[in-house]
Formats: C-alpha cells, structure tokens, sequence
C-alpha cells in the first residue's frame, strides 16, 4: 500500500513536470537532431526519386515516387515549423 502510494506521488509530480507548450529557444543538442532530420529526409527523397527514374516496373516506380513525395512532405512540414517557430520569436521580441 505505501509503495503505491509513492508511485501515485512519482506520477503526480512527473505530470506537474510536464511542459505544456515547447521552450522557446532551441539548443545546439535540438538544432543538430533538426539538422539531421531534415538532411535524412533530404537525402531519402533524393534516393526514392533516383530508383524511380531508374525503375522498369511502373508499380514500383510508382511506389518509390510516393515515398519520395513522402519524404519531401516531412522536410516542407519540418521546414514550416521552424519558420513559424522563427515567425513568432521574433513577433515575441
């Protein structure tokens, strides 16, 4: 019983931790993993693109456009959030 009491307080407090909206700065750690997300799906959308020029079999030329699209989609989105992340800083200032 006192030992999930104490888990019950743990719980409490992590969710009182919790944040509620993001920082607003980024440090050198967070800009190095945006850095390489964007310059993995970069680099996935150029692959996906290159085997589908490459490709033969239209079902799978097709296939590899769409992950490249996919991946082009996730590096505009990234791409957007830091732009109105930058957008709203600035208005804060």
């Amino acid at each position: 019983m006192m030992q999930q009491q104490g888990n019950m307080q743990q719980q409490a407090m992590q969710q009182q931790n919790m944040m509620q909206q993001p920082p607003h700065i980024i440090t050198t750690k967070d800009a190095s993993y945006i850095n390489d997300m964007l310059a993995w799906n970069l680099l996935a959308m150029k692959k996906a693109h290159f085997a589908a020029q490459q490709c033969q079999d239209q079902q799978v030329k097709s296939v590899l456009e769409k992950c490249g699209q996919m991946h082009q989609r996730h590096y505009e989105k990234i791409l957007s959030h830091l732009q109105e992340k930058q957008h709203s800083n600035t208005l804060m200032q």
